[in-house]
């Protein structure tokens, strides 16, 4: 295992000390190792080997110009397209399925020379707080294998918390990469909507997902955001205003910043541990130089209702195009109406399938008005809320979850599950950056603190949370040792 740094890891490329190929091996040799917490699905083969030799040639033929992701090895999540290699997004019903093109946030990573090594796994189609939903079976977390890693994008925060590789990919649609980030103790950093390309994403909800960096650092999700981000033609709901440089951001501090905690997300339900953590990063902002203002958020307690409105229903939208006539599984029957009915049967998962229909309900005529039209005027306060609080402070911070990492099958309950986001899917329903560092342990468990920035505010949200990482030790925390083992298919 390694915990090396993106820039420590470029300077040995530099240097001569290593090369891409050799970081690669190594990458997939420590994913091997973690086989039992099964966080891979499958390694990217001999897309690997080529995007090494292409990195390679980069740095011999321009080392000053290849940018610091050039020969880095990485991860990405399961519902990400890369022509060639199989994108199933955790379910049965994409197992199989060749995407014939890269989509425009991994394509920009290539460019950069980042070299992909394998794609992890998730829950089905991102639904899930857990990573118990996958149908190729669940993640563990490093830092007890009996307990869930979070989710969705639980198998990406794995294999950066075990050391396996420095960064990953995974999307966020109601806290899928915060949520994780917390509980395997990385950086988890969600930009605003429209920053990062949705194209080449298989969409769950499309006003809500976005494409974000786990990172053993904040430095380093800052270096794979950059890469990534920017408007796409083929994405329309990119920002055409260019991105902030976040680089010259990073190193400012806090000092004179005014930092907003919101009442609600500090309130009845958090885990002793986790509020004990949360207050001491609080207070260690205030030693860097920052002013903490108490804020009001009162639509917090509708937002978790709002939500589970709203992305069901796009999740209906999306997932019809699943139907077994044009891609993915199959399953013959005498009518194209049993076709699509055993097909969808069989291949969806049961989350999936719950998700799916409380979306058609809330879709359906006599019911749309009365809870999808309801719901997005209440987003609009949301977003209102956010928009008030932001005209007098820089960043809000708060608790990323009100929990440690569960054992496995410990919420078996969807309502119970879907509390574990209570406090990231406002940020998505605002569309607003968010990340999650590490700021402690509770029970031996990692803790997050997540700070939330405004709207295309994501270099401050990056310098918030580098400020906080740079005067403690808790990024460097790493889980104790795993039991080794091999597998993952090649």
């Amino acid at each position: 295992m390694s915990w090396e740094t993106v820039g420590e890891l470029g300077a040995c490329l530099r240097s001569g000390e290593t090369t891409p190929a050799q970081l690669a091996e190594h990458a997939r040799s420590a994913i091997e190792s973690l086989a039992t917490l099964h966080p891979v699905l499958r390694y990217t083969g001999a897309l690997t080997e080529r995007q090494a030799g292409h990195a390679a040639r980069m740095l011999a033929e321009s080392p000053e110009q290849a940018g610091p992701l050039c020969g880095i090895p990485f991860a990405y999540k399961d519902v990400l397209c890369v022509e060639g290699v199989e994108t199933s997004a955790g379910s049965k019903i994409l197992e199989g399925f060749i995407p014939p093109y890269t989509g425009t946030a991994l394509q920009r990573l290539l460019d950069a020379g980042a070299v992909p090594v394998a794609v992890t796994n998730c829950d089905e189609f991102a639904m899930g707080s857990s990573n118990e939903n996958s149908a190729f079976g669940p993640v563990g977390n490093p830092w007890d294998p009996s307990r869930v890693p979070g989710g969705s994008s639980g198998g990406s925060a794995a294999v950066v918390a075990a050391g396996a590789v420095p960064f990953s990919l995974g999307t966020d649609t109601g806290g899928s990469i915060r949520q994780p980030a917390s509980f395997c103790g990385v950086a988890g950093f969600k930009p605003t909507y429209g920053r990062v390309s949705r194209y080449g994403l298989i969409a769950f909800a499309s006003s809500l997902d976005q494409i974000g960096p786990f990172a053993r650092s904040v430095e380093d999700a800052a270096h794979v955001f950059t890469a990534m981000a920017g408007h796409d033609p083929r994405d329309s709901t990119t920002s055409p205003l260019p991105v902030e440089p976040v680089a010259t951001q990073l190193a400012r501090g806090v000092a004179g910043m005014r930092l907003g905690v919101p009442r609600e997300y500090m309130a009845e339900g958090l885990e002793p541990g986790v509020r004990a953590a949360v207050e001491a990063a609080l207070a260690q902002l205030e030693k860097l130089g920052a002013t903490l203002v108490e804020v009001s958020l009162p639509s917090t307690e509708a937002a978790l209702s709002t939500y589970y409105i709203i992305a069901p229903a796009e999740c209906s939208a999306n997932l019809a195009r699943m139907d077994g006539v044009r891609f993915g599984l199959h399953v013959d029957r005498q009518s194209l109406t049993d076709t699509y009915l055993e097909t969808r049967g069989q291949g969806f998962g049961p989350e999936v399938k719950r998700r799916i229909m409380l979306g058609t309900y809330a879709l359906s005529s006599g019911y749309y008005d009365a809870y999808y039209r309801q719901a997005q005027k209440v987003r609009t306060l949301i977003a209102e809320e956010f928009d008030r609080a932001f005209a007098t402070v820089d960043a809000l911070v708060s608790p990323t979850s009100p929990i440690v990492a569960f054992p496995k099958g410990d919420r078996s309950d969807p309502l119970s599950m879907y509390l574990c986001d209570v406090l990231t899917l406002p940020v998505n329903l605002a569309g607003l950056p968010g990340i999650s560092i590490p700021c402690g342990l509770s029970e031996g468990l990692p803790v997050g603190l997540q700070v939330i920035g405004p709207r295309l505010g994501d270099a401050q949200v990056l310098r918030v949370a580098r400020a906080y990482e740079a005067a403690t030790a808790w990024h460097t925390q790493q889980p104790p040792a795993l039991p080794a083992a091999s597998g993952a298919s090649a």
